[in-house]
């Protein structure tokens, strides 16, 4: 009885002429589904509370002013994230970059037809400047356009001039169209050469050690050769671009970060980089604090998959030793073995001499000491340079090769499922199991 009272009441409502007063309330009620409101009421009082207007008229313009409060919201937040680019740009004295319209954007990419790559921050096309010059694009995907990872790049790499770091060309803001140049790299990235069976067989070790060094020095740059500290703390092949004549720029800065070069420990709300490549103190924070050395543990893990010519962890691997590489390269080193790169599965050595031979050992043996548990045991990015340009025979191993398996800090970056690498016997911590 009472449910159908109120349907009649709600029906013949329409028709009446309602005030605006109680809209947001009662519109809560509606979308709470409380019906229960009413149904508890006696006709009478339901009249009352009808006589006032439109229940539906209510609810509605509630719900108009719960979208105009959320798109106001919206909008502020993108137009607070172009102010803080806008901002940032004005304070940048000493750098400014071409500064390219949208519309020009589209030009020298043809309207977007050549893509070289995507990835979390967005898509990156090929392009050609008016004076011929070939550029890479990066569009900022919109999920990353609050700003932030385009400063991040522009306030790093915008203020870096070096031969091993990429070059910023120009950038692009339009509201939340962001885009930024830089120089075009022909040989791709590191890792389409070094994780291909085809494409590895056409680095020799001599260039490989070469690739090595490159990267180091644009480390070093980053670390002691600017007014401040830059950490990129994304260190790992697929950032490592190639030029015509390979030689590697490190590129990608979104999760870089600028401190003082006086500060010795840097503070971070929460952990970044790429699983795999982060080191442990990103995530024990017992261990020591992070500085510079997040980036040295990075590029040991680099110089791991350089030598491995794969993943340093792959579950699809014939012999189930070599899962986890330098698992693998750590336990021949602690019986007095020889590093034999022949037992390495999908790595075709061809004539292999024995300066290439050493310089597999150097690239090792610096990773042993780059991927040190403690960052205090950590050489700075410099000593690691020092270390692969001694001569091997003086080149000491670290008082603990590599991490036994109870201490590695957390699963390694792979494609594969959370399953699979749980089942990797040995690989994880008991408290990660």
């Amino acid at each position: 009885m009472k449910q159908t009272l109120f349907l009649n009441i709600f029906t013949k409502t329409l028709n009446r002429k309602y005030a605006v007063g109680d809209a947001l309330y009662n519109f809560v009620h509606l979308i709470r589904g409380d019906i229960y409101y009413f149904y508890n009421k006696g006709p009478d009082d339901i009249f009352l509370e009808a006589t006032g207007g439109l229940i539906l008229a209510r609810a509605l313009l509630g719900l108009s002013i719960l979208i105009a409060i959320i798109v106001y919201k919206f909008h502020r937040r993108h137009l607070s994230a172009d102010d803080t680019i806008e901002k940032f740009l004005q304070k940048q004295n000493n750098f400014m970059p071409i500064k390219y319209s949208y519309s020009e954007i589209k030009k020298m990419t043809r309207g977007f037809k050549d893509k070289l790559g995507e990835g979390g921050y967005g898509l990156v096309f090929k392009g050609k400047l008016q004076s011929g010059n070939l550029v890479a694009v990066k569009l900022m995907s919109k999920s990353k356009a609050n700003g932030q990872d385009f400063i991040n790049e522009v306030a790093t790499i915008g203020r870096v001039h070096h031969v091993n770091v990429l070059r910023l060309i120009g950038f692009c803001v339009e509201g939340s169209k962001q885009a930024l140049v830089y120089d075009f790299m022909p040989n791709g990235s590191l890792d389409k050469i070094i994780f291909s069976s085809e494409n590895s067989t056409a680095l020799t070790w001599q260039r490989t050690f070469e690739i090595a060094l490159g990267v180091a020095r644009g480390i070093e740059y980053l670390h002691r050769g600017c007014e401040m500290h830059i950490l990129h703390f994304d260190i790992k092949p697929h950032n490592i671009l190639l030029d015509e004549n390979f030689n590697p720029k490190v590129s990608d800065f979104g999760l870089a970060k600028l401190y003082p070069i006086d500060d010795s420990i840097v503070s971070l709300t929460v952990a970044r980089g790429t699983l795999g490549y982060m080191a442990p103190e990103l995530f024990y924070k017992n261990i020591g604090g992070i500085s510079y050395k997040a980036d040295v543990y990075s590029f040991g893990m680099l110089l791991m998959e350089m030598v491995g010519r794969r993943k340093n962890l792959n579950a699809f691997v014939d012999q189930s030793s070599q899962i986890y590489f330098p698992k693998w390269i750590c336990e021949r080193f602690d019986q007095g073995e020889d590093i034999e790169l022949g037992d390495v599965e999908n790595v075709e050595l061809g004539d292999v001499t024995d300066n290439e031979k050493n310089l597999v050992r150097k690239m090792v043996i610096a990773a042993f000491w780059c991927t040190q548990m403690k960052p205090a045991i950590h050489p700075s990015i410099r000593k690691v340079l020092e270390m692969l340009e001694s001569e091997f025979e003086v080149l000491e191993m670290p008082p603990k090769p590599c991490l036994v398996p109870s201490e590695l800090p957390i699963a390694f970056a792979s494609n594969k499922s959370p399953a699979v690498m749980l089942e990797l016997n040995g690989l994880l911590p008991m408290h990660c199991r």
